[in-house]
């Protein structure tokens, strides 16, 4: 089990709409740089912990991603030296109480929820990030299915991106979008996130 420990970022910065099949589903132009949010380090939690549906939220949705870890320190990086401040990549799920984000708007209070950024179950950096499989089970149910070939900005684009906003700091977590198949959760559902050559991060909702 994933210790939270192993996860500590100062902050999480997502992505939206950074699959082109996800785009393509929600019939949505594709944008011309990163759309990015926050969501506080306040709603990590770890491999086999809870996801705890929030009162007055009617919609509340999974969304698998792959996460990006910082290493070091990382400002202004070129897309050619990105790869150099990654400590590795790790399975997400970017958890959305969708009924208040359409309510809002804005994302703050949709995203931001305790237990809203499952990660885990552990860190790996030998991996391509550009060229992997990427997969939801709901209760042992396929729900989405893509491979990260489908994003628009891959993870170096990302990083570099970020640091010429804000500065990274080592820990640091980019979240880098969902695919297709975006759906909600129940009470008592279970809710894998697979990724290809980093395992499969699974939590319960409560």
């Amino acid at each position: 089990m994933v210790e939270k420990k192993l996860f500590n970022p100062t902050k999480i910065i997502a992505v939206g709409l950074n699959y082109k099949d996800h785009a393509q589903e929600l019939s949505m132009e594709l944008p011309d740089e990163p759309l990015i949010f926050l969501k506080p380090p306040t709603s990590v939690i770890g491999h086999d912990e809870k996801i705890a549906i929030p009162n007055g939220s009617k919609q509340v949705d999974y969304e698998a991603e792959l996460a990006i870890v910082i290493k070091k320190q990382c400002k202004d990086a070129e897309v050619s030296k990105a790869k150099e401040y990654i400590e590795g990549y790790t399975c997400a799920n970017d958890v959305t109480a969708r009924d208040f984000q359409k309510k809002d708007v804005q994302w703050s209070r949709a995203k931001s929820f305790d237990t809203f950024c499952p990660l885990g179950p552990c860190i790996i950096n030998d991996i391509d990030p550009t060229n992997l499989d990427i997969k939801l089970l709901l209760n042992g149910e396929i729900k989405q299915s893509s491979n990260t070939n489908q994003m628009l900005f891959n993870a170096y684009d990302l990083v570099s991106f970020v640091s010429k906003i804000m500065t990274l700091l080592p820990g640091d977590i980019i979240l880098t979008g969902t695919p297709p198949g975006v759906g909600s959760l129940r009470k008592g559902d279970s809710v894998e996130v697979r990724i290809e050559g980093i395992g499969s991060l699974v939590n319960y909702v409560e």
